[in-house]
């Protein structure tokens, strides 16, 4: 049974998309059969693998809607055991037009269970909110992967975070669990980056990776090329960082 993990943060731009694509590449890399769920109606983590989400004729929301089976919608990648339930505009209806639906916090989990066996990891790339399509990402989630930008303004959403991941607690899945809090974007001679890796240490005691995601212009290009920076720069510092990662994860018994 494959473990689910979502990639959680209500804050955008702090790498989320970025922790989701590449580290699914790297767990593909070392042998794991992967999934990724692109949960964004933005739909960064489909075109950041090379998949058109403009071309498609349904995806994750037609799923969740009970219009398309699951396995219908998933597609693979040009890297071997590495798939996809991607995204397509529909998705931003979403919260609107399931809020009225029975059980509407598990609409993805029902997804997840469908097909959780045919795959080691099911990585689930949250939207940068906490709606109703975030929440599901949370009730569907063994446990969170919570990246977070090494700056002081990272930290002023992160309260608001726990306390959603305690209300989910409380109320929906007693059992999620936090896989821990990774620090993208870091570089090294910030001194504020300092700063908030000493506050985080706080927030996350024994939850903090070791890997730290370094800020690297090849891991912000190589989406716009349709490609993970496993494909792209294989050798860049990014690259590195998500290798670890991913070897962090397999380390934790993945």
């Amino acid at each position: 049974m494959g473990k689910v993990i979502s990639i959680v943060n209500q804050k955008g731009g702090v790498g989320k998309t970025t922790t989701t694509i590449n580290l699914a590449a790297y767990l593909a890399w070392y042998g794991k059969r992967v999934l990724i769920i692109d949960l964004d109606p933005q739909a960064n983590a489909t075109s950041g693998v090379g998949i058109k989400h403009q071309d498609l004729p349904y995806g994750l929301y037609e799923s969740l809607a009970k219009k398309t089976p699951f396995r219908d919608i998933i597609l693979g990648t040009e890297h071997k055991d590495y798939y996809v339930a991607p995204a397509t505009l529909s998705l931003a209806g979403a919260n609107i037009e399931l809020v009225n639906v029975e059980d509407r916090e598990f609409l993805l989990n029902d997804l997840v269970k469908e097909v959780r066996d045919d795959y080691d990891f099911i990585l689930i790339d949250c939207p940068p909110s906490l709606g109703l399509l975030t929440i599901n990402g949370l009730a569907a989630a063994d446990e969170l992967l919570i990246p977070v930008q090494s700056e002081y303004f990272a930290l002023e959403g992160l309260g608001q975070l726990l306390h959603t991941i305690n209300l989910v607690q409380g109320n929906i899945k007693q059992e999620l669990g936090i896989l821990g809090a990774v620090i993208t974007m870091y570089t090294r001679h910030n001194r504020l980056s300092g700063e908030v890796l000493r506050e985080l240490c706080q927030y996350f005691p024994n939850r903090l990776f070791r890997t730290i995601i370094p800020r690297d212009d090849m891991l912000a290009e190589a989406p716009s090329y349709g490609q993970t920076i496993l494909k792209y720069a294989p050798g860049s510092k990014g690259a590195r960082a998500y290798e670890n990662l991913a070897k962090e994860i397999l380390e934790l018994g993945g």
